[in-house]
């Protein structure tokens, strides 16, 4: 199974973005949106298949950090 992860661009070149998300910097394939440094997207599969507003990517994060604290944290 194959989950979107929300991610920021860090930088962007043609085709290629360089962003940062919870399992680390690296380069995804941005054809399917269009994007800047400073924007947020789901990545899924190596591709950018989302743009989404810092509030929508703030309660992603929010929720992979509760999911992965466990049911008792």
């Amino acid at each position: 199974m194959c989950l979107a992860v929300p991610a920021k661009v860090l930088s962007v070149t043609g085709d290629r973005a360089k962003v940062a998300s919870l399992i680390g910097t690296r380069e995804v394939d941005v054809r399917l949106v269009r994007v800047r440094p400073g924007d947020f997207v789901l990545v899924q599969g190596g591709f950018a298949t989302e743009r989404l507003d810092a509030k929508d990517a703030e309660e992603i994060l929010e929720a992979w950090a509760a999911a992965e604290a466990g049911p008792h944290a």
